[in-house]
């Protein structure tokens, strides 16, 4: 039995004629890894021919969606681009304090040695306390409970006049809500509206709560990085355009820095959350990123 083979039959979550979703490893790239092994590369080593339809980062764990013929792969590549596919990522930071909803509208760019960053200096960034209600992640604006009109989520933004002249820059957005807070952890729920590299990694870093174990940030970490691709949702076109959610429920590794008890509690209220609905499409001139879709 080839490494790709016990990958496929141990890690396989959903698959149907059209598309294969795979529960992926930490330590493994989706494809294009250059001196490593990656999914794609594996696969056609054993005869088969996958086409992802995003990626995520070698270091996150989670769901990846593939088409398993190039004649699906052009409609899951522009739910993608238009956003009209739902999301959900669980990240651990070591912080406390992140408010219960929050949207982090900060853009990207590139800096030396291909390194994302937010497109402004750190004292530009405006914070602003939200007030409670209960998120519905359900398109670039978001909503909110309408039991509570009147809630806001927090939010982290820059001016544009702040921004960093004669660069490229990619409005980015991620939605955020506290699903558990411990003595020293807090999980959080991300939604990422927009797909662009290392976004949820670098947004979370720069308004002060990095994801644990994350190496864009901690130039020793000793545990995984504790960030974890949950749920997702397309429609399947070959299936009369139903709505398909995949899950890919976090493996022990990913509690492994919080106690028994405060991992059960954890564990309990992300299982507890509802599933996001499904975005609006929207159309967008605003240039991508190559490594689109890696939080």
């Amino acid at each position: 039995m080839t490494e790709w083979t016990t990958i496929r039959e141990s890690r396989r979550i959903y698959e149907d004629e059209a598309v294969l979703a795979l529960d992926k490893p930490v330590g493994i790239s989706v494809m294009g890894e250059r001196h490593d092994t990656d999914l794609v590369s594996m696969a056609r080593d054993s005869g088969e021919e996958l086409f992802p339809a995003h990626r995520i980062d070698k270091v996150t764990s989670g769901v990846i969606l593939f088409a398993k013929e190039l004649r699906f792969h052009g409609d899951l590549t522009r739910q993608f681009n238009r956003r009209t596919v739902a999301k959900t990522y669980l990240a651990l930071t070591r912080t406390r304090g992140l408010p219960e909803l929050a949207t982090i509208d900060l853009p990207l760019s590139v800096g030396r040695k291909n390194r994302v960053r937010i497109a402004a200096n750190r004292a530009d960034i405006v914070a602003r306390p939200g007030s409670a209600g209960t998120y519905a992640p359900d398109g670039p604006a978001g909503t909110l409970d309408s039991a509570s009109p009147a809630a806001s989520p927090a939010s982290w933004t820059v001016p544009a006049a702040r921004t960093f002249p004669n660069v490229r820059t990619y409005p980015s957005v991620t939605r955020v809500a506290r699903v558990w807070e411990g003595a020293e952890h807090t999980l959080l729920a991300a939604y990422p509206i927009s797909g662009r590299r290392h976004q949820i990694r670098v947004h979370l870093a720069w308004i002060g709560h990095p994801i644990e174990g994350d190496p864009l940030f901690d130039r020793a970490p000793v545990t995984r990085t504790f960030l974890h691709s949950w749920r997702l949702s397309f429609d399947a076109a070959w299936d009369n355009g139903r709505r398909t959610q995949v899950e890919a429920t976090p493996g022990a590794d990913f509690w492994s820095s919080l106690g028994a008890d405060e991992a059960a509690a954890a564990a309990a209220l992300a299982t507890a959350l509802a599933p996001a609905p499904a975005p609006t499409a929207i159309s967008t001139s605003v240039p991508t990123p190559a490594s689109a879709s890696t939080p």
